[in-house]
């Protein structure tokens, strides 16, 4: 289930997170960055969040410096992907 968001500080961050992911095969979506947990950048990534102690390993190995990764139900009302 999609329901966890990354949130970052830059776009550039975004992008370079997306890339990651694609090249390891998780499933992710770049969705409007929820005001209510960051007010930082416009950008998210939405994922499966049951992953996420795996991304955040992941992010560690490959420098992706990113704000944060939360549990986010909500993220199922952003998007017609769900």
């Amino acid at each position: 289930m999609m329901s966890g968001v990354i949130t970052f500080y830059s776009s550039q961050q975004v992008m370079k997170a997306e890339k990651i992911l694609k090249k390891y095969n998780y499933e992710e979506l770049l969705i409007p960055g929820p005001r209510e947990i960051s007010p930082n950048c416009g950008v998210a990534i939405c994922f499966n969040y049951s992953k996420a102690e795996e991304i955040k390993e992941l992010f560690k190995k490959e420098k992706i410096l990113y704000e944060n990764i939360c549990y986010y139900p909500e993220a199922k009302k952003i998007s017609k992907w769900f």
